[in-house]
């Protein structure tokens, strides 16, 4: 039972929106300051990425 490419891109996904939440959460509730704003972009970039990841599941 191997990894095929939509296997991969799916776990990518699934970390990267783990990641994308933890960033949103670390800008949100741990830094009050101008660091918070860029965790929560970085966090909504990682979202994006995320979504580009799953709607390539099953065209590459």
């Amino acid at each position: 039972m191997g990894m095929n490419k939509n296997t991969i891109l799916g776990w990518a996904s699934f970390i990267m929106i783990l990641m994308g939440i933890l960033l949103v959460c670390l800008g949100a509730f741990r830094y009050n300051d101008v660091a918070g704003w860029g965790f929560g972009a970085v966090g909504i970039g990682f979202f994006a990425i995320a979504w580009v990841f799953s709607s390539l599941k099953g065209r590459v």
